[in-house]
């Protein structure tokens, strides 16, 4: 039997949103993969480090995916939930898990790796301060305009907000930052939301997609997507994805 409206809102609003783990909209929302596999990119380069950083580790699964750690491996994160949860996780691994305040603390050119998913803000100074001379900034970035279809279907038309992030603009950061642009790829990903439990659940996970998301506050809008979704199948919406990868002149 389908479940109703409300009884959708108040499982999503009930489920727990800490870390990076998506298994809850199995079976209820899909995203393709972006081709290059960015967790096996990652370990690749983990494998052969001798020191790493991992920045805005969220609850650590993505770190914790790879096979093998270099001898110093630290990670970062600034949501108190997401930083109790990395800790629990990569500890027993041997990795240094440090809360994020915008400053990464740590000596300059401490690294000869840093990685990062999906940071919500690349500050390319610090990233060229802690990375030795001929280390390597590999990470996978939320593109331009990601899941835009739902922001502004919340939001309305955002025509400023869709330029943020682009590729061409954070290369040319990066290179004012004294790192040079070995690898920059971007792709358009689709995504399929099945119910409306499964937007309400995304978008208190991944809180800068609507900012200041509440069900309370949208619950007109949330009523006329789950009465669509039910008449016209899946929301459609598309992620933006980002591989890029610099490195500090040696």
């Amino acid at each position: 039997m389908d479940r109703t409206f409300e009884e959708l809102l108040d499982e999503a609003e009930s489920a727990p949103v800490e870390g990076w783990d998506f298994s809850w909209f199995d079976g209820r929302a899909t995203e393709q993969r972006p081709s290059w596999g960015y967790q096996r990119l990652m370990s690749d380069r983990l494998a052969r480090a001798t020191a790493a950083l991992d920045i805005e580790t969220g609850g650590g699964e993505v770190l914790a995916g790879a096979g093998t750690f270099p001898p110093t491996m630290a990670a970062t994160e600034s949501w108190p939930p997401n930083l109790a949860k990395a800790t629990r996780l990569l500890h027993p691994r041997g990795v240094v898990v440090v809360a994020d305040t915008g400053v990464l603390p740590f000596a300059d050119e401490a690294f000869d790796l840093v990685v990062s998913r999906h940071p919500a803000t690349v500050r390319w100074a610090e990233i060229a301060r802690v990375l030795a001379p001929g280390g390597t900034y590999f990470a996978q970035h939320v593109g331009p305009a990601s899941v835009f279809e739902l922001t502004e279907y919340f939001l309305g038309p955002q025509p400023e907000a869709r330029g943020a992030r682009h590729p061409d603009v954070e290369s040319a950061d990066a290179r004012a930052a004294g790192l040079d642009i070995a690898d920059l790829r971007h792709e358009r990903l689709r995504m399929e939301f099945s119910d409306i439990g499964a937007v309400v659940h995304f978008l208190r996970k991944v809180i800068w997609i609507v900012p200041g998301f509440t069900v309370a506050e949208h619950r007109d809008r949330l009523r006329a997507l789950h009465d669509r979704i039910r008449r016209e199948g899946p929301f459609i919406a598309h992620s933006s994805r980002v591989l890029i990868e610099a490195r500090k002149p040696g």
